[in-house]
């Protein structure tokens, strides 16, 4: 490697090999009880439990380690009302045939419609945005680089965060998103809504899809060499 600063890697911390295939275990049943859900309850969850969440986001690795996201926590019910409005006025020219029969058809099993009530009922929505330029001061505005991957990967960090803090969560991509932009907002010219994610606790009446719970082999997603 070519010299650099530096400090030594201290918080790394070394498990006994059936400790490690404890926790890996334990960790993969946590992922396997998380679902997407489109019934949220609109019982309060603490502004703190969303920003320590949102903190973890943002450790998670990044191009050049410049942090091309920024994330606009929204409780606001006036705000969330906006974002349904648009969202659902998008989604209606989406189903009535924008999409095309093949992705309509994909998503039948879904049971997904227009109409998106969480958007107001769950207690946060989280846009996230990238961002093209930008850099680890808030000054500084170099180009970013794999802008997509690393935003994806901290959306990631945020879904599970969320979920190990005991919240259900939805991601939500309609397109365009750029409607976000403008009543979060955030800068045009810089910025890109990436995702919006619903979080909150589920309703009582909450279900999952059987079309959903259905994981393909493990032979077909991973292979060894």
């Amino acid at each position: 490697m070519q010299n650099h600063k530096n400090v030594p890697l201290g918080d790394f911390i070394e498990y006994p090999q059936e400790e490690m295939l404890q926790r890996a275990q334990d960790n993969l049943k946590e992922y396997q009880r998380r679902h997407t859900i489109r019934s949220f309850s609109n019982r309060p969850v603490p502004k703190e439990v969303i920003e320590a969440c949102i903190k973890a986001a943002a450790s998670a690795p990044s191009g050049a380690n410049h942090q091309p996201w920024h994330f606009v926590a929204i409780h606001s019910a006036d705000i969330k009302k906006k974002i349904r409005e648009a969202a659902e006025d998008l989604e209606r020219s989406f189903y009535q045939g924008r999409a095309g029969e093949e992705w309509l058809d994909a998503l039948k099993p879904l049971g997904t419609d227009a109409d998106k009530p969480y958007l107001e009922h769950a207690p946060w929505l989280i846009a996230i945005f990238s961002q093209k330029k930008g850099g680890i001061h808030s000054e500084d505005k170099n180009t970013n680089y794999y802008v997509h991957e690393s935003v994806g990967i901290a959306t990631g960090f945020l879904i599970q965060a969320l979920h190990h803090a005991g919240l259900a969560t939805l991601t939500h991509t309609p397109k365009p998103m750029s409607f976000l932009t403008d009543i979060c907002g955030r800068d045009k010219d810089n910025e890109r809504p990436y995702m919006l994610l619903i979080a909150g606790y589920p309703s009582e009446d909450a279900t999952v899809p059987e079309h959903a719970l259905v994981k393909k082999p493990f032979d077909d997603i991973a292979s060894f060499l």
